[in-house]
């Protein structure tokens, strides 16, 4: 693998990738494997810079819930020295308004602008969640909301999921499939829609697409009903099949998702139960290691038969969410 570091090495032998300011998406990744070989060496040894972080704090904000991303990356901090400290900001704090230029005289009572520079005083690192609307496609799209937090808090943000992109979970998926394939070809990857009972947004798939096709080592298919497709600046290069039993034969991984479409934005515009995923489908690729990025709605996107099954690596996948954080984490340290 181009620019690739063999896994025994220490991270001591694996200099910082650049001074990494933020985290929103792989534009912020000068190479997306020494990251992920990274995150590998940390899982070897999580402690071996238990000092990074001494006397450093990162500030977790949650404008949504979370389990996975808010544990790990608790934990990760944790095992570089920094202190975390999580504010629930839609229940604890003030209703914040976002945009610039307001007469403040209705519902909220803080403006970001005094937030976010306050945050910037207090944390080393601000890390934030935040959640489209998915009603308005053009402000969702221009991520307003976590844009404010970069422009006014004054140290590096760090993406907990936004309203276009998760780029921790999909680290975490390219760390999983690199430590699940021991074959010399590139694996082909195929993400697929499934049904869900309410619309989600597309912030998954968008970014395990970007991140896909930034790491360039597979061959990356996605499969979908149409009207499904994803914004191409996210889809990219990635070979769109709309028949999924065709897209899925001889796969090596199947990343299952959900999500709402974006041409007729937010909406459900299929619910078509033959999309779940079943041991019927898996038969139909290359014995693939099934991924998802959790939660999920058990016998509406995936069949227990999978998700207990041999071949799922779901668990994995999350328990990988701690490296994924610590890499990030520790080279934005360093930079």
């Amino acid at each position: 693998m181009a620019g690739s570091v063999p896994l025994h090495l220490s991270t001591a032998c694996l200099k910082p990738i650049s001074e990494m300011k933020q985290f929103i998406s792989t534009a912020d990744v000068p190479s997306v494997p020494r990251l992920v070989d990274i995150a590998l060496n940390y899982k070897k040894d999580p402690l071996r810079d238990k000092e990074l972080g001494k006397n450093k704090t990162v500030g977790m904000i949650f404008l949504n819930p979370s389990l996975r991303t808010r544990l790990s990356t608790q934990i990760a901090a944790k095992n570089l020295g920094m202190e975390a400290i999580v504010f629930n900001i839609d229940k604890e704090g003030w209703a914040l308004e976002m945009n610039d230029g307001v007469v403040m005289n209705g519902n909220t009572t803080e403006h970001v602008k005094e937030a976010a520079a306050v945050m910037g005083q207090y944390f080393d690192i601000l890390a934030i969640r935040t959640f489209p609307g998915l009603k308005n496609k053009e402000e969702d799209y221009t991520e307003k909301y976590i844009n404010q937090f970069i422009k006014y808090a004054g140290v590096p943000v760090v993406s907990l999921e936004s309203a276009t992109l998760h780029p921790l979970q999909s680290l975490t998926d390219v760390i999983t499939i690199k430590e699940n394939w021991q074959q010399t070809r590139k694996p082909k990857v195929v993400m697929t829609w499934a049904p869900h009972v309410k619309a989600l947004p597309q912030a998954v798939p968008n970014s395990f697409a970007q991140w896909m096709n930034a790491w360039g080592e597979a061959d990356f298919v996605i499969t979908h009903p149409e009207g499904y497709e994803l914004d191409e600046q996210f889809s990219g290069s990635a070979h769109i099949e709309y028949n999924q039993d065709k897209a899925l034969k001889d796969a090596d991984f199947v990343y299952v998702k959900n999500w709402s479409s974006y041409k007729d934005y937010g909406k459900i515009t299929c619910t078509d139960p033959s999309w779940m995923f079943t041991n019927e489908k898996l038969a139909l690729t290359n014995a693939a290691k099934v991924m998802h990025c959790l939660p999920v709605r058990r016998n509406v996107v995936i069949a227990d038969e999978v998700l207990d099954g041999p071949q799922s690596i779901v668990i994995r996948e999350a328990g990988n969410r701690v490296w994924a954080a610590q890499a990030v984490l520790s080279e934005i340290l360093k930079g």
